[in-house]
């Protein structure tokens, strides 16, 4: 894990990010001897991210329309 001091990582904080992301960390130390590990945050994907459906036949237009004149019968 590379390590930057503050002053380092403000200077050139986009490219801290980078570097973060590539390697997985990487360490801030401030003058005062504290430091902070930087972390790259999982991405979680969408809960509407769902694959696809693969049809036999291409959907018409007339079948959505009959479709939608079937689902509407049945509430008469």
């Amino acid at each position: 894990m590379k390590s930057y001091t503050f002053s380092e990582a403000r200077q050139n904080f986009a490219a801290i990010l980078e570097q973060a992301r590539r390697d997985g960390a990487v360490r801030i130390q401030r003058r005062d001897g504290q430091s902070f590990v930087l972390t790259p945050e999982t991405q979680k994907a969408s809960p509407l991210d769902i694959p696809g459906v693969e049809l036999r036949q291409p959907i018409t237009r007339e079948t959505i329309l009959e479709s939608i004149q079937e689902s509407r019968r049945s509430y008469e």
